[in-house]
């Protein structure tokens, strides 16, 4: 106990208590003495204002108010990570629901529930599909990217070896947007810095993207919010990934050109076939998504991309030149062009960094 003009302060703690009940033993009383004077000059250095002061976690008590000193305060890291985990768990059971949506909807159902509890017909279930449907579908992959209607029509002089189907260009129009824009997520896939938690093929996953549906893209997403393998090492890219990934400004550039030209294909194209005007095609558009389980698959694609989109940019953009860093950030929340600003600015010159 030491006294003061001030204050009187006690110093309760194991090794002082421990002191005080032995101060009556003889060769000891010195020590003590030390070792409380130096203690003593310690805690005068405290704020006596502060009621919750930590020094040496020990008690220290003032004639005006008692001081409770607490241990130092635990990181808040494990509270985050638990708040991520709760997170990512919730984010992967959406999009395995997703997934099974889509499937049992567009696939296997022969119908889907719409407003006012109506039944809508919606074609022809996969295991049940029509030959108008094939048909379509064909005629649909035969003008892939526009490049049959366009050496038809006698832009490219000359080149004239097979005649392209006529079908609707608003179908034409939405079947090459969604498979230009598919395109276009090939390099940012195998630029993702979660890549490796998906333990598949990028290759195949892509290919099954860009020519069956875009189904194989949902597994993926929920796939790479699992847990990191702290041992794992990073995996090597295909050659098909590093073809994509070193030629993404033209990857960008050909996927975000037939997508406009899908767009003013799907308004103006085929002016001569007796399609109409705007409004005759959007009327068409609007039953053709209510008749056509294909078109109807189409728009899901260009919904889940439209959320997709951003989402892997954003998780991605340390891949980006540090100088459109800002930019990128900003365009990723459009569709088509934000992925294009992507691809125009990734860092060629630091294949680490991804």
């Amino acid at each position: 106990m030491v006294d003061s003009a001030d204050d009187m302060i006690l110093i309760a703690s194991p090794s002082v208590n421990h002191l005080g009940h032995c101060l009556h033993i003889p060769h000891t009383k010195s020590l003590q003495i030390s070792n409380h004077f130096r203690r003593s000059i310690k805690v005068s250095a405290v704020d006596r204002c502060n009621r919750w002061q930590t020094m040496d976690r020990v008690q220290i008590r003032t004639r005006d108010r008692p001081f409770l000193c607490l241990a130092r305060r635990k990181p808040e890291t494990a509270t985050v990570e638990v708040e991520d985990d709760r997170l990512r768990r919730i984010v992967r059971y959406l999009l395995w629901s997703a997934e099974a949506v889509y499937i049992l909807w567009l696939f296997l159902l022969p119908y889907a529930p719409v407003r006012d509890s109506l039944i809508i017909l919606f074609g022809d279930p996969v295991w049940a599909i029509s030959s108008e449907t094939v048909s379509s579908l064909l005629g649909l992959s035969l003008n892939f990217f526009f490049i049959l209607p366009l050496t038809n029509s006698g832009i490219t002089v000359g080149i004239h070896f097979l005649e392209a189907p006529v079908l609707h260009p608003m179908a034409e129009g939405l079947f090459n947007f969604v498979i230009a824009w598919t395109l276009m997520f090939a390099p940012l896939l195998y630029t993702d810095r979660k890549r490796d938690r998906y333990k598949g093929s990028l290759d195949l996953l892509w290919g099954l993207m860009m020519f069956l549906t875009n189904t194989f893209l949902i597994p993926y997403m929920a796939l790479r919010l699992n847990d990191a393998d702290p041992d794992a090492k990073p995996s090597k890219r295909s050659r098909l990934g590093e073809a994509m990934t070193k030629g993404a400004s033209i990857v960008g550039l050909t996927g975000a050109t037939v997508c406009l030209v899908s767009t003013s294909w799907s308004l103006y194209g085929r002016a001569d076939g007796g399609f109409g005007g705007v409004m005759e095609r959007w009327q068409f558009l609007i039953g053709y998504l209510g008749s056509e389980r294909l078109a109807y698959a189409f728009i899901w694609d260009i919904c889940l991309y439209t959320i997709f989109q951003p989402w892997l940019i954003g998780e991605n953009l340390q891949n980006v030149k540090k100088s459109k860093v800002e930019l990128v950030s900003y365009l990723r929340f459009v569709p088509v062009f934000g992925l294009l600003a992507y691809l125009l600015f990734l860092n060629l010159d630091d294949d680490e960094a991804y």
